[in-house]
C-alpha cells in the first residue's frame, strides 16, 4: 500500500441546527480541535482537502474559497472533493494518496454542512429530463431498494425498528450526536408517522448542521505523538454509474469491490472475524443489514439475522455505530468523514462512553449519491509494518 499514513488528530463539533454560528466557525471549531488533538499549528500542515456536497444544499458557492482562512489554508494547496454523502470518506483517502505520493507530508482534511441555511429535499427533487416530478426527496430514492431487499431476504419487518433503537441507544453515549433519545422502543419506531413506505420517521436520519477534521502524516514523519495514532491498513474507493440496465443498487458492485480491496491491503480474509466494530453509513435503518452483507460482513440475505441476534448492538460481537451513526445526526457533507474519525478514534482508545472495549481494528464507510459512490478504510492501532 505503500508508505503507512497515520491519522494523528481528529476534531468535531456538536451536530445539530447551528444557526448561532456561521458556516466558517463551524469549520473552525472542528480544525481547530484537530490540529490541537495533532499538537500543531495552523501553518504546520502541507495541504488542506476540503470535502463539501452540492453548493446547492446549503446555498454558498465556491465554500473551499470563502472557507481559507477558517481551514487555516492561506498558501497552501487546497483540493475539494464532491461525491455526494460519500465525500468526507473520499476526502480523507485523497488526503492519505497526497502523502503517499510524496506531494505532502502533513494534511489537514476538513468536512462540514450547514442544511439549516439551505432546503436539502428541494436540491434533491429537481425535476429530471423525461421524468415525473416526485418531489420525493432522498428516502423517495431509497425506499423501493429496501423494500427489494426486504423481499429478496424475507426480512421480518421488525428489523429497521430495532436498528433505529439501537442506534439512537449508542448516541446517548456520543456528546456530539445531533439526536438524543433516551425513551427511543422499538414501538415507538413502528407507531411514528410514515413517510416512504416502508420507511417511517424514525428510521430516518435527521437534517444537521456540523464539520469535522482530521490531520494526516506518514510514517516517517510520525515522532512520538502524545496521544495514539491511528495506523491505515487498507483503504479504497470505487464508483459505479447511477442509473443503467441491470445494476443491482440492493447491493451494489462497487460497493462489494471497494471492501474487497481495502481488506486485501489490511490482509484480511474474514472481516467478519478479524473486525472490532464499524462505522456504516445508514442514513435510513434497514441499510445495516444491506450493507453489512454488500461490505462482506454477513453472507447474502443473512445481514438482517445479525441484528435480530443482537449481534450489532454495542455489546454485540460486532458493534455498528457506536457512536449513533447517520441516523443520530447527518450534516452530509461531513458525515463520511465523521463515519472514518469515528473509526480512528476507537483503535487510539479515545472514544470516551462510547469506547468499544479492546477495540483495535475498526471500519470507516461511506456511500454518497444514489449508491454509486462507495470509500471504506480499515484503521488499527499497530502500525502495519511493525
Amino acid at each position: 500500500m505503500g508508505e503507512p499514513v497515520a491519522v494523528i488528530g481528529v476534531g468535531q463539533g456538536k451536530q445539530a441546527k447551528r444557526r448561532e454560528v456561521t458556516i466558517g466557525a463551524l469549520v473552525r471549531e472542528a480544525v481547530a480541535a484537530a490540529l490541537e488533538d495533532a499538537e500543531l499549528g495552523l501553518g504546520e500542515v502541507d495541504a488542506v482537502v476540503l470535502s463539501k456536497t452540492p453548493d446547492l444544499f446549503d446555498g454558498v458557492m465556491n465554500p473551499e474559497l470563502y472557507l481559507a482562512d477558517a481551514l487555516g489554508a492561506c498558501g497552501l494547496p487546497v483540493t475539494r472533493v464532491f461525491t455526494g454523502g460519500s465525500v468526507g470518506g473520499h476526502a480523507a483517502i485523497y488526503g492519505a494518496h497526497l502523502i503517499q505520493a510524496g506531494l505532502a507530508r502533513r494534511v489537514l482534511v476538513a468536512a462540514y454542512s450547514k442544511e439549516s441555511e439551505g432546503n436539502f429535499t428541494w436540491a434533491l427533487s429537481r425535476p429530471l429530463p423525461f421524468s415525473a416530478k416526485l418531489g420525493a426527496g432522498a428516502g423517495g430514492h431509497f425506499a423501493p431498494v429496501i423494500r427489494e431487499y426486504i423481499r429478496r431476504a424475507q426480512a421480518p419487518e421488525h428489523i429497521g425498528w430495532q436498528v433505529a433503537v439501537n442506534h439512537r441507544r449508542n448516541a446517548l453515549r456520543n456528546p456530539y450526536a445531533h439526536i438524543h433519545m433516551p425513551d427511543i422502543t422499538v414501538e415507538k419506531v413502528r407507531d411514528s408517522p410514515m413517510l416512504w413506505d416502508p420507511i417511517r420517521y424514525l428510521e430516518s436520519c435527521p437534517s444537521s448542521d456540523g464539520a469535522a477534521a482530521i490531520v494526516l502524516t506518514g510514517g516517517d514523519d510520525i515522532g512520538a505523538p502524545a496521544r495514539p495514532p491511528a495506523w491505515i491498513h487498507g483503504m479504497s474507493w470505487r464508483t459505479e454509474t447511477g442509473h443503467f440496465a441491470g445494476r443491482d443498487e440492493v447491493n451494489p458492485r462497487a460497493g462489494a469491490e471497494c471492501a474487497a480491496d481495502a481488506y486485501r491491503q489490511a490482509g484480511i480474509t474474514d472481516p467478519a472475524g478479524e473486525i472490532d466494530l464499524a462505522e456504516l453509513y445508514i442514513p435510513y435503518s434497514w441499510y445495516e443489514p444491506m450493507w453489512l452483507e454488500n461490505i462482506g460482513l454477513a453472507p447474502p440475505h443473512e445481514g438482517w439475522r445479525l441484528v435480530d441476534a443482537g449481534d450489532t448492538r454495542f455489546e454485540g460481537r460486532l458493534p455498528i455505530n457506536p457512536s449513533g451513526g447517520v441516523l443520530s445526526g447527518n450534516p452530509t457533507g461531513a458525515t463520511g468523514l465523521v463515519r472514518f474519525l469515528e473509526a480512528a478514534l476507537q483503535v487510539r482508545g479515545l472514544a470516551g462512553d462510547r469506547q468499544v472495549p479492546g477495540a483495535r481494528r475498526a471500519i470507516g464507510h461511506a456511500m454518497g449519491g444514489a449508491s454509486q459512490f462507495h470509500a471504506l478504510w480499515v484503521v488499527g492501532g499497530d502500525r502495519p509494518d511493525a
